[in-house]
């Protein structure tokens, strides 16, 4: 008798183990799923692709010349940016030459920039019409506000 109660208590403690393990390998996937609020950047670049398509009216043949410029473009922008935000840090650590320095840098970078921008407007000039370049303009802010609205539920 105390060998079937040892073996049935065997069996129940491995049916037991098994459904802990099982608990735990459930809940490390389930903490492996991405939430509601993360964000998949490949789909993020498909919505503002398709934002601004049509925000600007973009024909196919000129979105074929277009992407590649206002890739570059952003890509650039977005470095320069992080690098200017870059600059401003540790600010109350730092001497007045570093200071003065480092504001120096910013004003270089941010002509860099707007001859990039030029540059930018100049090569979108022989796909857009300038028009559809000005339209640009404030689409990145738009963009960013209809995804805050479709992520708090309310937008289209």
């Amino acid at each position: 008798m105390d060998r079937r109660r040892n073996l049935v208590l065997s069996t129940t403690k491995h049916v037991f183990l098994l459904v802990i393990f099982t608990m735990i390998i459930g809940t490390g996937h389930l903490w492996a799923q991405r939430s509601p609020r993360d964000v998949d950047p490949e789909r993020v670049q498909a919505a503002r692709i398709a934002f601004i398509t049509s925000r600007i009216s973009l024909k196919p043949e000129q979105a074929e010349k277009f992407w590649p410029i206002f890739n570059e473009f952003t890509e650039f922008r977005d470095a320069t940016m992080r690098t200017m935000g870059d600059l401003g840090q540790g600010a109350e650590t730092l001497s007045e030459e570093e200071a003065k320095s480092r504001l120096q840098q910013r004003i270089q970078l941010q002509q860099k920039l707007l001859e990039e921008e030029k540059t930018f407007i100049a090569s979108s000039a022989k796909v857009l019409s300038y028009k559809q370049i000005l339209l640009l303009q404030n689409i990145a802010k738009d963009f960013n506000r209809h995804i805050y609205q479709r992520q708090r539920g309310g937008g289209n």
